[in-house]
């Protein structure tokens, strides 16, 4: 009798999807518009105008940029269509919110453009487990809208302990 280890996992058809490698791999940059603002407080059109005017966009250059006010001034919408034109200069990506708000943008964005067909009646596995970065809830539900009108079944987890989600009886 020859005791032969068989790796049932690499013949059932799983496909084992991690979502941090669709994390974005650019770097983001802020621009606060709370540094062009009076006294970090009140924006003055033509102070403001000028400040732009003469500040070095360089930095920016083929970067990711998120475009936010750090404190509670009231910053009028035309501000921020100044900023852009200014930044559209140096990069074609621009986004308004925090570092970390952009950064969930760009991610949602990559899950968006998989390409579900080449899942087309296969068994997928989305991974709960992550490294450092955190998946959270909006990431999951985007990657089941992606899948489910394409996979056999979806399934979250790991090989060993997969929780069904979806599986196609038709």
């Amino acid at each position: 009798m020859t005791d032969q280890i068989i790796n049932k996992v690499a013949k059932s058809g799983l496909i084992t999807l991690d979502l941090t490698d669709y994390a974005p791999k650019s770097e983001i940059l802020e621009f606060d518009v709370i540094n062009f603002l009076f006294e970090k407080n009140v924006l003055i059109e033509k102070e403001f105008r000028k400040q732009l005017k003469s500040y070095d966009f360089k930095k920016y250059h083929s970067k990711c940029v998120a475009v936010f006010c750090s404190n509670d001034s009231i910053v009028p919408m035309w501000a921020y269509m100044l900023i852009t034109s200014y930044l559209k200069n140096f990069t074609q990506k621009i986004y308004f919110g925090s570092k970390e708000s952009v950064f969930k943008i760009l991610f949602i964005n990559n899950i968006t453009n998989i390409d579900g067909s080449i899942y087309k009646n296969k068994k997928v596995i989305v991974k709960g487990c992550s490294g450092n970065i955190a998946l959270t809830p909006d990431l999951y539900i985007e990657i089941s809208k992606q899948l489910k009108p394409y996979v056999f079944s979806l399934m979250f987890g790991e090989a060993c302990s997969a929780v069904p989600v979806y599986k196609n009886t038709k």
